[in-house]
């Protein structure tokens, strides 16, 4: 039974996005989607009532196999990932009216997801590398979707940081193979530590090298460069998962590696661990700063996107229960809150065609409530309260305070907090020239045409979860520690 309920999650928008792609009628189609959207819902909320014993899918030699497994931390990224994939798919029926090939659109929407899941409840990191690949693979039609030279230069760029990441983290799976007890993901870590004390510098360089290469998917300096490029040219709806969601695979595959195969203990204090901090550091300045100068929406939210999920790596290489608590909190709020900003600058472009910041002048007087979520989504990047930002910022800060450190967390902070001053700086006054266009403004010249409740009610809802949850962020407190506390015992 636990076989088929971990399969299931995989199987069904897999099997479902292959039969999207030849519907043709929009109501049949709209239908389908959305009754598979909510089966897959009420299946990953069963799955995650508990944990399951491992289920080999498939032996493939005596030291490779595919295994299924749910956990806590696989539970806590498939719910989020389902819900929101729910909403923008939702806010998607009417956007992507003017896209065309909308069969095509929501079939690949679909396969993606069951890669996403597979991911999610990968026991090993063989099964994890395979479904990561094919996350990568049936993502690639999302991004080049408008099928201009301009979409397959993207796509190309994006299959090739993204191969090349997953690339430099299937080293791992040759080099540990002799050093580890077990090849299931194990809270604390499976390696030997008798052996492989013996090769430390040479296991801690896999590690750096394992982190860079699925920090690549999660936009981390030195392999973020396929963000900017690909989210521009993709539909806002795709912008939207791949920047909410299908970064966060990155962050999960590298908390596998780091919490459940090398273990924190192990890595703790290393130079490998400084690395890694050092980059992501690097990246969360570099991120904001090329962020603020960039005039194109969509590639300004991209470029604050390379800034924020780096905010995660920080956290969670900290090593520090408080400083992973705000690394979780943050891979949530930054989900909610980015798919919002995607999808409000995307019914912008669907009312009025802008697409670039320097014409966003009273944008807000013809798309009040579009631009309403845009702001509320602003201020939970820049970490201002209540929303749920500013809980997460506040955690990371005092993750790094107590993690012992304090030249470190000096750094850390100082960074994070120039950071949401670059935020404020970059966000901000879009909302500002959107709502004060100035008493000369002529507000017929901002071309509108009627947004639809479907797209409202999306917006609507996630802007609503970037309030509560951040108002009330005990909600989240029980999945939080299923996750937390199995790692720091």
């Amino acid at each position: 039974m636990d076989g088929i309920l971990l399969l299931l999650p995989i199987l069904v928008p897999i099997l479902g996005g292959l039969a999207v792609l030849g519907i043709h009628n929009m109501k049949t189609r709209r239908l389908t989607v959305t009754l598979l959207l909510v089966f897959q819902i009420f299946v990953v909320l069963e799955v995650a009532r508990n944990d399951t014993e491992p289920f080999v899918l498939l032996q493939l030699t005596d030291g490779a196999r595919l295994v299924l497994q749910a956990d806590s931390l696989g539970r806590l990224f498939a719910n989020l990932i389902c819900l929101i994939w729910f909403a923008v798919a939702v806010f998607a029926f009417e956007y992507m009216n003017h896209e065309g090939h909308r069969e095509r659109f929501f079939g690949f929407y679909l396969m993606t997801l069951g890669a996403l899941m597979g991911i999610c409840f990968a026991g090993n990191l063989v099964t994890l590398y395979l479904f990561y690949e094919m996350m990568t693979l049936l993502s690639v039609p999302l991004v080049l979707h408008i099928g201009t030279r301009k979409a397959f230069e993207a796509a190309y760029c994006y299959l090739g940081f993204s191969v090349a990441g997953a690339g430099l983290g299937l080293l791992g799976l040759f080099v540990l193979q002799g050093y580890c007890t077990t090849d299931l993901f194990t809270p604390g870590g499976v390696l030997d530590l008798a052996r492989a004390g013996e090769d430390r510098t040479l296991l801690l360089g896999v590690f750096v090298v394992m982190a860079v290469g699925f920090g690549c998917k999660a936009g981390m300096f030195p392999l973020h460069a396929w963000l900017p490029i690909a989210h521009p040219v993709a539909p806002a709806p795709a912008s939207a998962v791949l920047s909410g969601l299908i970064t966060k695979m990155g962050v999960l595959a590298l908390l596998r590696v780091a919490y459940y195969l090398f273990g924190w203990e192990f890595l703790d204090g290393s130079w490998a661990q400084m690395v890694v901090l050092v980059l992501s550091l690097i990246t969360v300045f570099m991120g904001s700063t090329l962020a603020l100068r960039e005039d194109t929406l969509k590639k300004r939210l991209a470029y604050s996107t390379v800034s924020q999920v780096s905010y995660v790596i920080f956290g969670l290489m900290l090593f520090h229960p408080v400083a992973l608590a705000g690394a979780l909190l943050q891979v949530i709020f930054h989900a909610v809150a980015k798919n919002a900003l995607f999808l409000a600058t995307g019914s912008v472009i669907y009312q009025t065609h802008i697409t670039q910041v320097s014409q966003m002048r009273g944008v807000g007087v013809a798309c009040s409530f579009t631009m309403w979520s845009f702001a509320l989504s602003a201020l939970s990047l820049v970490g201002i309260p209540p929303t749920g930002g500013f809980v997460s910022k506040w955690l990371l800060a005092q993750g790094a305070l107590e993690a012992g450190d304090f030249t470190l967390a000096c750094w850390g902070i100082g960074v994070l907090m120039v950071s949401a001053l670059l935020t404020a700086g970059y966000l901000l006054p879009i909302v500002i020239r959107a709502f004060f266009p100035g008493k000369d403004f002529d507000h017929e010249s901002v071309i509108k045409q009627q947004d639809t409740w479907l797209m409202w009610t999306t917006l609507c809802l996630l802007t609503a979860a970037v309030v509560l949850l951040g108002m009330f962020p005990q909600l989240l407190n029980n999945g939080l520690a299923a996750v937390v506390e199995p790692l720091f015992g």
